[in-house]
C-alpha cells in the first residue's frame, strides 16, 4: 500500500501501523466502554459518552492518516486527543485504578505517562509535513 510516494518506506510502514494502532484502540472503545469508563477522572461529567467520543475521535483519525488530503488535520486532530485524554492516564496512575483482570504494578500506570508524549511525537514525524524553509539568495560580490 503505497499511502504517499514522497514518504520514504519507513514513514509509510509507520503511518500504517500508526493507523491500525488508533482504529484498534477506537474500536475497543466500544467493545470494553466500562474499561475505558474506570479510569476517565471524576470530574467529567459523563465517563461513557467520553469514551465513545474518543473511540470516534481514533477511528477518524485513523482513516484520517491515510487520506494524504486529511492527512495534516487527521495528525492535528489525533494530537489534540492524545493531550486531551492524558488527565485519564494520570488518574488511572495515580487512583491505581485496575482494568485488567490480573492488576498491573503501580509503577507500569505511570510508565505509560511518557508513552503519551512518544504518541504525539511519533504522530507528529508521521503526519505533520516538515517546515518548508525559504529559498535565500545570496549575493557574491567580486
Amino acid at each position: 500500500m503505497n499511502v504517499n510516494p514522497r514518504l520514504s518506506l519507513w514513514q509509510q510502514i509507520s503511518l500504517v501501523a500508526a493507523a491500525l494502532l488508533f482504529l484498534s484502540a477506537g474500536i475497543v472503545h466500544f467493545r470494553a466502554t466500562d474499561a475505558f469508563a474506570a479510569i476517565v477522572p471524576p470530574f467529567v461529567p459523563n465517563p461513557r459518552l467520553a469514551v465513545y467520543g474518543s473511540g470516534v475521535a481514533e477511528i477518524c483519525g485513523a482513516i484520517g492518516l491515510l487520506l494524504p488530503s486529511l492527512r495534516k488535520y487527521a495528525a492535528w486532530g489525533l494530537i489534540a486527543l492524545l493531550i486531551a485524554v492524558f488527565p485519564a492516564n494520570i488518574y488511572m496512575a495515580t487512583a491505581n485504578v485496575q482494568v485488567t483482570g490480573r492488576p498491573l504494578p503501580r509503577w507500569v500506570l505511570y510508565a505509560r505517562l511518557p508513552l503519551q508524549a512518544l504518541l504525539v511525537y511519533w504522530i507528529a514525524y508521521i503526519g505533520l509535513p516538515p517546515a518548508r524553509k525559504a529559498a535565500t539568495r545570496t549575493t557574491q560580490r567580486p
